[in-house]
């Protein structure tokens, strides 16, 4: 099966060309992602909040527990346990980072704050709590539902 290029002849283009076509082109570059720092494990997985660095210092001492927090001159990035976006709409202008995977950035983020122990992650429900309340945001549950 072949698709015409253009009306009136021109080249054949196999459904195959048009699959690899339609992926745009190839990266060989492998997605950034954040490293939990060495000594520490991520047994629910890993991914991450990331906010913009001037929600960074109001958030820290609204949280009960402060996990691994990366930083650049833009953004911060807490890491959470994996699926910590599982029916919950994170406020704007805060976004979800599955698999902590860092997109754009030129250097990966440093590390600027490491918790006692093992565990990496800050809880997740208190820090959509906290993003809740720095952008004025109704959290998802407290909405009312419409039928």
């Amino acid at each position: 099966m072949g698709i015409r290029a253009r009306a009136g002849g021109g080249p054949v283009l196999s459904l195959d060309t048009l699959v690899r076509l339609g992926h745009g082109p190839r990266t060989s570059q492998a997605p950034r992602r954040l490293s939990v720092p060495e000594g520490m494990t991520a047994p629910m997985g890993c991914d991450a909040v990331v906010v913009p660095a001037r929600f960074g210092p109001r958030l820290m001492p609204r949280l009960p527990r402060v996990g691994c927090v990366y930083a650049d001159e833009a953004h911060w990035w807490w890491i959470v346990p994996a699926d910590s976006d599982f029916a919950l709409e994170w406020p704007a202008p805060a976004q979800y980072a599955a698999g902590a995977v860092v997109p754009d950035a030129p250097t990966e983020p440093g590390l600027i704050h490491r918790p006692e122990g093992t565990i990496p992650y800050t809880p997740p429900i208190p820090l959509y709590l906290a993003l809740c309340r720095l952008t004025g945001t109704t959290p998802t549950w407290s909405r009312p539902v419409s039928a």
